[in-house]
């Protein structure tokens, strides 16, 4: 087995490192690739915000979501701090005597400062790549609709070049998001029936328990549409539209991706539900509406979940639907891809007491329990010709000790090795505000559907599917 190579040492500038992002997912996703031997051991962590301390106080807030042992203790001389403004050129002249070599500029901030810290590193020649690779991490959302992310883009591209910019969507992380181009393009059978000719439709869900919690003011003024579709749902549907690449290079897959995300026709409101949660109760505890959350206003229009039905313009999948939902406050946390195929013709089974063969599908789980399922039809035993659904199930943690993982290591071992798979390109995030263009102009006004938290979503979402004489995939 090839062992990945360790990368070089860098320095990590994270922008917002006293903020939940650093402490929950990037810091213990740097000690897990250092504990797994995947991180050069002079690798250091450097945060700059606006919030008094030093180094010492940054690393003692970065430990909370650490386990603490040796290889934690010796990240002390790691770890450096710089307290002030984003937009302070004096921050960016500190920065310029202190980078040397390979650095990493992590923007974990709120949106407004992408492209300021962006220009302020360009003002200042950080982004000058003379003496090692300088490369600029920067979170979702990317814009909020396609004149935005035009914008962003364009302010960030006068600043640094596309391979210097590493876009990043933490779902690309999940090791069944990856799995999915193995299991395309690395199975005979598979990919032979990858194709309108033997798939009926694909449903992709991201149901989440979780409400909006203490998020009101961002999300009040993001929403479900623009906080999950453009992104992470496109991302999805593109691994399983996307035609085989000519290689496993990073730029070839990318390509192959924003031609699927290019491909989509844009969406005709009349095939969208949005959606927003009632009081309710998940797990048995109680959940009051959107509405009286912190930070929402009590007349907000935002919607918590989105239904959509979309058609991709390829001749691989023309007239083949794809069904998206996601949500907040639902019944279960349940993230997966459906590709659902042709029924079977009957003639053969006519004469049979079984009605109707079950159809066969696909099933991806992304999260909580990663791993793959294909369903198709059986002989039940006994005398007569009955069949019964059966299914062949691959679980990601019945096979190999996945540890604890935060889902950013992958993501960041690749920035360092400056691998672009996983990672967007410009013009596939214009692509995906561009489909979805329709539905936020559409949905300046009017209310969303109502549904109760712990609920699977609102019955409109039911009905949208149901014009096709199709169903959802149970949440569960």
């Amino acid at each position: 087995m090839r062992k990945a190579p360790i990368p070089p040492a860098a320095t990590i500038v994270v922008f917002g490192a006293m903020g939940d992002l650093a402490r929950r997912l990037l810091m213990p996703a740097l000690v897990n690739l250092k504990q797994s031997g995947l991180l050069h051991r002079k690798t250091t962590f450097l945060g700059v915000s606006h919030d008094e301390g030093d180094a010492v106080a940054l690393y003692e807030r970065l430990s909370q979501f650490v386990e603490k042992n040796a290889e934690w203790d010796s990240w002390r001389e790691n770890i450096d701090y710089l307290a002030g403004e984003f937009e302070d050129p004096a921050i960016y002249e500190l920065l310029a005597n202190r980078l040397k070599g390979d650095v990493i500029f992590y923007l974990a901030t709120a949106p407004a400062f992408f492209a300021p810290i962006a220009e302020a590193l360009g003002h200042a020649r950080l982004l000058d790549e003379a003496d090692g690779f300088r490369r600029i991490v920067i979170e979702k959302p990317f814009g909020t609709d396609l004149a935005s992310a035009r914008t962003l883009n364009q302010r960030l591209l006068a600043q640094a070049s596309e391979q210097q910019l590493y876009r990043i969507d933490h779902f690309l992380g999940k090791e069944t998001v990856q799995n999915i181009l193995v299991t395309r393009f690395g199975n005979a059978m598979t990919e032979a029936v990858w194709n309108n000719h033997y798939v009926d439709h694909i449903q992709i869900t991201a149901a989440e328990t979780v409400t909006i919690g203490s998020r009101g003011a961002f999300y009040d003024a993001t929403g479900a549409l623009r906080d999950m579709v453009p992104n992470h749902l496109f991302q999805l549907l593109a691994l399983i539209g996307m035609e085989p690449p000519i290689s496993l290079d990073a730029e070839a897959l990318r390509t192959e991706r924003a031609k699927v995300i290019a491909a989509i026709r844009p969406i005709d409101p009349m095939d969208a539900v949005r959606g927003r949660y009632t009081d309710g109760a998940i797990n048995g505890e109680a959940v009051a509406n959107y509405r009286s959350s912190p930070g929402v206003a009590t007349d907000s229009r935002t919607e918590t979940y989105v239904a959509l039905k979309l058609m991709v313009e390829t001749w691989r999948w023309h007239g083949v639907p794809f069904y998206l939902r996601t949500g907040k406050a639902l019944k279960a946390r349940d993230t997966e891809i459906i590709i659902r195929f042709r029924e079977a013709p009957l003639s053969l089974f006519r004469d049979a007491p079984a009605q109707k063969l079950p159809p066969n599908r696909l099933v991806l789980q992304i999260q909580p329990r990663e791993g793959l399922a294909l369903e198709w039809a059986v002989k039940q035993p006994g005398p007569l010709l009955q069949t019964t659904p059966a299914s062949l199930r691959f679980a990601y943690a019945d096979l190999f000790d996945l540890g604890h993982r935060t889902g950013y290591e992958t993501l960041l071992y690749d920035v360092l090795v400056g691998d672009q798979t996983l990672f967007q390109r410009a013009d596939q995030i214009e692509e995906g505000w561009r489909a979805i263009q329709p539905l936020l102009d559409a949905w300046r006004s009017g209310e969303p559907d109502e549904y109760v938290a712990g609920s699977a979503g609102p019955d409109a979402a039911d009905a949208l599917i149901a014009r096709d004489n199709r169903t959802w995939h149970a949440v569960r």
